[in-house]
């Protein structure tokens, strides 16, 4: 069986790079890498708010974060409290759904939804948790919703979501998070060369590229200049890589406002008001819009591909803009590593084997016809399906398993997102320093869903 690059490109729909002439990057989760730190740093500030503007009990003050409990694509149900992992069709994981921090069973899901399908209705209830905040979100979430039924408080599910939520994002418009993470870099963010070895590699090969970011100028600054500061000259700047920086944008926003762009003044901390028909060299803008953006530049759309880290905030606004689409996942790494062991992969296999043996005798013997050493030989079969199953879902996360992928092995609500939205996707954009800018990305033929997923079949084993 061939192994899967972990720092692989993988494409769901065709791209020519050799017709991309703009490349666009968002800046967090992005071209800048978090350490493990950060999630903590974002649960406590907003745990903080929540406690001292909110006035929730003083005992959350003694909450921690658990970087073993959430992953990124679960959903938030706002009436029933629940946290929930679905599948590419929309149902609920057997064993995906946490009231509080307590797994529920397939039982108690079906008594509070009825079936594991979630119907239309029902969704119009959800939140999705995707971007990088949504690890420390759901965390927060969890652990009130289970102080709450520890004490025997009677809560709303809606309120408490709208309050962690506005704590949440508190904690980033207020710049409580970007000064956390400024005062220490050496904690919160990772250094980097070959993002500069990818940024001057374009450079060189003549393409345009722009920032376009949510965070305040002085934020990205501080972590750029830190980022590279290893790699770049005395005399050299961040700023000469871009051809266009823009910060605070407003994304999703950006992509239907007509927001005028106003240019911003790095000493002065000010915003010029003088209109902006033309980007000028060096110079970093603010706010603007997608058509402002598009009338000013003159690039066209399939010519651009931008990267991002969230899939409705990045990418669905570019992706409907006619833009090419790179989706940024840094757990793609680790979960490809693990679907590559061997260990993995027999336990895969077993489970299909399995689940293909108890279809078959299930088809092949009428039920009048069952024997108690039929009906033992099933039952002994399906416990062995269930171990591997639950193998396979704690190799990843012990409470929801993969991003990608379902118990079962196959694709997760966050994986159809990725198809959706993103025309490639990979752990980071220096994966692309070692692909030629010539070079043309095609989705294999041969796979259904997600290209960096390999089924086991039996002549594999």
């Amino acid at each position: 069986m061939p192994k899967m690059n972990p720092e692989g490109l993988y494409a769901n729909r065709g791209i020519r790079l050799d017709l991309i002439q703009v490349y666009g990057f968002d800046y967090d989760f992005t071209l800048a890498h978090y350490s493990a730190n950060l999630q903590s740093l974002i649960y406590d500030l907003a745990k903080e708010h929540m406690v001292n503007e909110f006035r929730y009990p003083e005992a959350c003050m003694s909450f921690k974060y658990d970087p073993y409990f959430p992953i990124r694509g679960l959903y938030y149900d706002r009436q029933n409290g629940c946290l929930l992992k679905l599948d590419f069709f929309g149902s609920i994981e057997p064993e995906g759904c946490f009231y509080g921090r307590r797994q529920l069973s397939e039982k108690e899901i079906e008594e509070i939804y009825g079936t594991r399908h979630i119907g239309r209705d029902q969704a119009r209830k959800l939140v999705s948790l995707m971007d990088f905040f949504c690890f420390s979100e759901a965390c927060l979430i969890a652990d009130i919703v289970q102080y709450f039924i520890d004490a025997k408080l009677e809560f709303d599910a809606c309120y408490l979501y709208e309050d962690v939520n506005r704590a949440i994002h508190h904690v980033h418009r207020s710049g409580l998070v970007h000064r956390g993470i400024l005062s220490d870099p050496h904690r919160y963010l990772v250094k980097n060369g070959q993002l500069l070895c990818f940024l001057r590699m374009l450079k060189k090969k003549g393409k345009k590229l722009f920032l376009l970011t949510n965070s305040p100028y002085y934020f990205v600054d501080g972590g750029m200049q830190f980022m590279l500061e290893d790699s770049l000259g005395n005399k050299d700047s961040w700023r000469e890589l871009f051809d266009v920086v823009i910060a605070n944008a407003n994304k999703p926003e950006f992509y239907t406002s007509e927001r005028s762009f106003r240019c911003y003044d790095t000493e002065k901390d000010t915003l010029a008001f003088t209109k902006v028909d033309r980007f000028l060299e060096n110079k970093i803008y603010y706010h603007g819009s997608l058509k402002s953006f598009l009338q000013i530049t003159k690039w066209k759309g399939p010519e651009v591909i931008y990267f991002g880290d969230h899939l409705f905030s990045d990418l669905r606004g570019p992706s409907k803009a006619g833009w090419r689409t790179a989706a940024i996942i840094h757990e793609l790494e680790n979960e490809i590593r693990i679907q590559n062991e061997d260990s993995y992969r027999f336990e895969q296999a077993k489970f299909h084997i399995l689940q293909e043996l108890l279809g078959r005798l299930h088809a092949t013997v009428s039920s009048s016809k069952r024997s108690d050493a039929f009906k033992l030989l099933m039952d002994e079969l399906n416990e062995e399906r269930q171990k591997a199953r639950c193998m396979m879902k704690r190799m990843f996360n012990r409470s929801f398993g993969a991003t990608f992928l379902t118990d079962k092995g196959q694709e997760s609500a966050f994986a159809y997102h990725i198809h959706q939205y993103a025309d490639v996707y990979t752990s980071k954009p220096e994966n692309f320093l070692f692909c030629s800018p010539e070079r043309w990305l095609y989705a294999p033929f041969d796979v259904k869903i997600m290209p960096h997923h390999v089924k086991v079949c039996h002549n594999h084993l």
